[in-house]
């Protein structure tokens, strides 16, 4: 078979292998969890290869009126709320179509927010309380509605909790918020419940498309939830007291069957192997996963890019580099309709504008550069707010998408000398910023504004050396492919001779 007919059926093995639900992939770390003390949160986004994402930012408004709507937007449903009189300045990673469902993103303040993972509630819960699909609130609306107004992470939640009450969810998610103090996840149970556990500092969380919070003590400030969270579940024949002891929201609201066995429990598995190799479980035991776990091995920014990365590489489940299988059972954290993926870092310690970063990877995390987003960014370029479903010349997006649509022509051959580039890149930028925070932080004392212009050149020459990257990178590989091409035609034409 000419290479590059292989590279074409690898290429549609590959998108067939990620085609069928919507998921994402979260990981969270509290400050005693991680290798520097900072509050860590990881998350993958994976519906579509052809969305491309836009960064924005929404500017301080003042003295507002009227309604934010989803449907004025083309958004997802027709969920309205109102909009804050003063609205903060914030950040979003949106979808182009919409400029909604923001993904990741910080304010003014310095709350930030990750949303959402995908999860589903048990089908008996819903038949009592189903999710309010046509007005509830939904992954398109959360980061704008959280983030134009909440000053902390615990007001965001208790913000969020308080209108899936009222309004209703629209789907089942789970979403996470993070100050310099706390870092707190929020699960649906059902279309009005819910659950939010304050992570404590020594632990980390992993979930795939699982409800994972468990215990709930009402009595506690480290955990809120809906208003007769456990009385509903009592009543409608979710929870026995009597006979399963302790309330476990997990057990009781979401859904647990064969599906998870394959498509969420070995993402959660692999996640916890990475911090806790010592840990010895069933890949599919996930509903005995502890849902919160001391690390072994401590999390760091470079530990939460490799989960992101990971697709079962050296075991016969990796998908790409195994003969290209893409009827494995195990549904891998990295996956090609990725369009983002981010790593969002607090450190308390330092000024906002440095403290706060979030590493973006556009599309597959797998094969893209995690370039760092100090929050102290006062404007990205244009083309950071271009691109939609066509491919183009010019949106960011899609110049980081050519390159991993080419690489899954040959994924073996490809791969590793992307892998490689991009891999040094983040290593260099890393030892850079060391140097430019450092240099921030002898500057901010004296001259704040100069020490922000420095900060906004160095950030603007990160993202503007990883384009560089990749653009060379993909005449790089085009050459590859074009020799491959060249020598399997001459050869074909050759046998044909002979």
């Amino acid at each position: 078979m000419s290479l590059f007919k292989k590279g074409i059926i690898a290429l549609s093995v590959n998108i067939a292998l990620v085609s069928s639900a919507l998921a994402c992939t979260t990981l969270l770390a509290g400050s005693e969890a991680t290798n520097d003390g900072s509050l860590i949160i990881a998350r993958s986004a994976d519906s579509d290869a052809l969305k491309a994402q836009h960064f924005v930012i929404h500017p301080a408004k003042t003295n507002q009126t009227g309604i934010y709507s989803t449907k004025e937007h083309n958004g997802a449903n027709n969920f309205t709320y109102p909009l804050p009189k003063n609205s903060l300045r914030y950040t979003t990673v949106p979808n182009w179509k919409t400029q909604l469902h923001g993904a990741t993103g910080f304010n003014e303040l310095g709350v930030g927010v990750s949303g959402t993972e995908s999860i589903f509630a048990s089908p008996k819960a819903l038949s009592f309380d189903p999710y309010v699909e046509e007005t509830g609130i939904t992954e398109d609306d959360i980061p704008d509605v959280l983030l134009s107004r909440a000053k902390t992470a615990r007001e965001a939640v208790e913000l969020l909790g308080s209108i899936i009450e009222k309004q209703g969810a629209g789907e089942g998610f789970g979403v996470a918020v993070v100050d310099k103090n706390e870092l707190w996840y929020l699960e649906t149970g059902t279309g009005h419940h819910w659950i939010a556990q304050k992570l404590p500092k020594d632990k980390y969380f992993a979930t795939g498309n699982q409800g994972r919070l468990q215990h709930y003590d009402i009595n506690s400030n480290d955990v809120l939830g809906s208003k007769n969270l456990v009385e509903f579940a009592v009543e409608k024949g979710l929870y026995n007291p009597e006979k399963e002891g302790a309330f476990n929201f997990s057990k009781a609201y979401t859904r647990d069957d064969e599906r998870d066995r394959t498509y969420n429990d070995p993402r959660v598995w692999v996640i916890q192997q990475q911090f806790n190799p010592s840990l010895k479980q069933a890949v599919d035991d996930g509903r005995n996963f502890a849902p919160l776990l001391t690390p072994e091995k401590k999390v760091s920014v470079e530990e939460a890019k490799a989960m992101l990365r990971n697709h079962f590489e050296g075991t016969e489940h990796d998908p790409y580099t195994n003969g290209l299988n893409g009827q494995d059972s195990w549904r891998p954290i990295s996956v090609f309709r990725t369009y983002e993926a981010h790593v969002m870092q607090v450190r308390p310690e330092l000024p906002q504008e440095i403290g706060e970063v979030t590493y973006v990877g556009l599309g597959m995390a797998d094969l893209t550069a995690f370039v760092p987003y100090y929050s102290g960014l006062k404007a990205y370029p244009q083309h950071y707010g271009i691109g939609s479903n066509q491919a183009d010349s010019d949106s960011i997006y899609w110049k980081y998408r050519k390159l991993q649509t080419l690489v899954m022509t040959d994924y073996p051959k490809l791969a590793p000398i992307v892998k490689k580039a991009y891999q040094e890149w983040e290593a260099k930028t890393a030892l850079e910023q060391k140097e430019m925070e450092a240099k921030y932080l002898t500057m901010v004392k004296t001259d704040k504004a100069s020490a922000d212009k420095m900060l906004n050149e160095f950030n603007l020459r990160v993202m503007a050396d990883a384009e560089k990257l990749t653009e060379s990178l993909m005449n790089e590989l085009f050459t590859v492919r074009t020799k491959d091409i060249q020598d399997d035609i001459f050869f074909a034409n050759k046998s044909k001779k002979d």
